[in-house]
């Protein structure tokens, strides 16, 4: 085991190093939050499926696969599909939106109303994502070095922890790449090849097993629609996703990476319930189908291999682990404390007009840009803090919670429940207002939660019936309400057509990035104050 100790070692040494040198890059807050906007093809693709593919998806995808079979691969195979929709469908005028958050982009579509509650709703799930991700340590370094639960959960915490606060997007961005490598070495090119083999092949394999291992709805077909709902439509909406498609250096990147990084996510899913429909032939009798990844990895594989797999395991997890974390502070920092911050700073500043919307102060735009520029350090720092302290939440949170499965329902049930209709209404249906989008989110999320106290977290039935609930509410109350002003809605298809203002040149007034100021200016004007 001394080698694959050292494999290991090895590996979180180097995501510290990564993290060090990401610091060096992280200079202003779209290279912290974004990574400057500019990740060509294979970067972005890469870091794209890292962050989808976490844990569950690779421990949680092995399981399913020793328990159904090859239909176990429909919970990451639905993961897929949500990212290419996404990718081919919505990414391009996503990326050319150049905010920072979701709730930032209802801003801009609704006229600054309902961004407050969906940063709430998208903070809860990106914080309980990362949490659940975080508990993911303890089963990796129990196989790896025998650690208990809690030493497992704080090692693991605080390194992705150090590296995320460190760096930021640069940072997570680099060990995300590496991680995809990992990934794709250890669970593609040898964990899948030595598992098949060493059950004897797929005609053995066949001849042991029961035919509704290999039935493609073996699972269930209500199974599948569930996992439709609840992983495809949050591959749509969450921060989590959002923030990589925003890291890409042009619409064309995000629409043609995305699709590589969903087309991978299929072959990955196909390929984790081959591992787990082959340890079902190797080890017929594990308590728990969960157990199948740890058990042929370390009695199936041989020495410095098995190693390289575990860090697989672990690079999985780390991946949508810290992309987790930065979205959650990200949502904390920009859509929260902010709009708080701002609020109470227009009410005690003369320089505003009394709603938090600064006043006219006779300075020149390119003076207001060049005060942007010099507060980039600060918002650096802010935005750093945040992830420090979120992280600190999500370990103290994962020490304390026991169940998994059922933290993770409930975060994706209340994000799609609650979020899917406005932020699809707002990009496919100029008819739909903010006092909609609140609607459809208080109702939507409400039902969800109501039928998950009455009827169980893992009830099929919070999640069909909020859905419905939710677009009822947004298409009633928008229909009901005076139509979006026309000049919110002209700001709004001039941000997805790629326009983000004119500077007093008559030019963009961006920087490198795309942003204005370097991407430091507002993005909305709120109720709130905060741009």
């Amino acid at each position: 085991m001394a080698v694959d100790y050292a494999v290991i070692v090895l590996y979180l040494a180097g995501m510290l190093a990564m993290g060090w040198w990401g610091m060096r890059r992280a200079t202003s807050k779209s290279d912290f939050l974004v990574a400057g906007r500019r990740l060509g093809p294979a970067m972005y693709s890469g870091t794209m499926a890292a962050i989808v593919l976490g844990g569950a998806s690779t421990i949680g995808g092995v399981g399913l696969g020793y328990q159904y079979g090859l239909s176990g691969a429909w919970m990451v195979f639905t993961i897929g599909l949500g990212l290419l929709a996404l990718s081919v469908f919505f990414s391009a005028r996503i990326a050319r939106l150049k905010v920072y958050t979701v709730s930032e982009m209802l801003d801009l579509r609704y006229g600054g109303s309902a961004g407050i509650i969906s940063g709430v709703v998208m903070w809860a799930y990106t914080l309980m994502l990362a949490v659940t991700s975080t508990i993911a340590y303890a089963t990796i370094f129990d196989v790896l070095f025998g650690l208990e639960r809690s030493l497992s959960i704080i090692l693991g915490g605080v390194i992705v922890v150090a590296y995320s606060t460190l760096g930021g997007m640069w940072s997570i961005t680099l060990t995300d790449m590496v991680q995809f490598v990992v990934k794709t070495i250890g669970v593609l090119l040898l964990l899948l090849p030595i598992a098949v083999i060493k059950a004897g092949g797929f005609a053995e394999m066949r001849a042991q097993l029961p035919d509704d291992y290999f039935a493609p709805l073996g699972i269930g077909g209500q199974t599948v629609f569930t996992y439709v709902l609840i992983y495809s439509f949050g591959m749509l909406i969450g921060q989590d996703i959002w923030q990589r498609v925003f890291t890409a250096r042009s619409d064309k990147v995000a629409r043609l990476g995305g699709t590589a990084a969903g087309t991978y996510c299929l072959a990955y899913a196909l390929a984790g319930a081959v591992i787990g429909t082959a340890a079902k032939v190797l080890y017929p009798h594990l308590g728990s189908p969960d157990d199948a990844f740890a058990t042929i990895v370390r009695d199936a594989l041989p020495v410095g291999v098995r190693g390289l797999v575990l860090a697989a395991a672990l690079s999985a997890v780390m991946s949508t682990s810290s992309g987790a974390l930065i979205a959650c502070a990200t949502v904390a920092h920009n859509d929260i404390w902010a709009r708080v911050k701002g609020v109470a700073a227009a009410r005690r500043k003369p320089g505003t007009d009394g709603s938090g919307d600064p006043a006219d102060t006779g300075r020149s735009p390119s003076a207001d840009r060049a005060g942007e520029r010099a507060e980039a350090p600060d918002e650096v720092r802010g935005n750093r803090a945040f992830i420090l302290l979120m992280g600190l939440a999500v370990i103290v949170i994962a020490l304390a919670l026991n169940n998994v499965v059922e933290a993770l329902t409930l975060a994706y049930n209340v994000l799609v429940g609650g979020l899917l209709v406005p932020i699809l209404g707002g990009l496919l249906w100029k008819r739909g207002t903010a006092a909609g989008a609140l609607a459809s989110v208080a109702v939507g999320g409400l039902t969800v939660i109501g039928l998950m106290v009455s009827l169980g977290v893992l009830a099929n039935e919070p999640i069909y019936y909020g859905l419905l609930a939710s677009l009822v509410a947004y298409v009633g109350v928008s229909l009901a309400t005076p139509p979006t002003d026309a000049a919110v809605l002209a700001a709004w298809r001039a941000r997805l057509a790629g326009r983000t203002g004119e500077g007093p040149d008559g030019g963009s007034g961006g920087g490198a990035d795309g942003d204005p100021a370097g991407g430091t200016a507002p993005v909305s004007t709120s109720a709130s104050g905060r741009a």
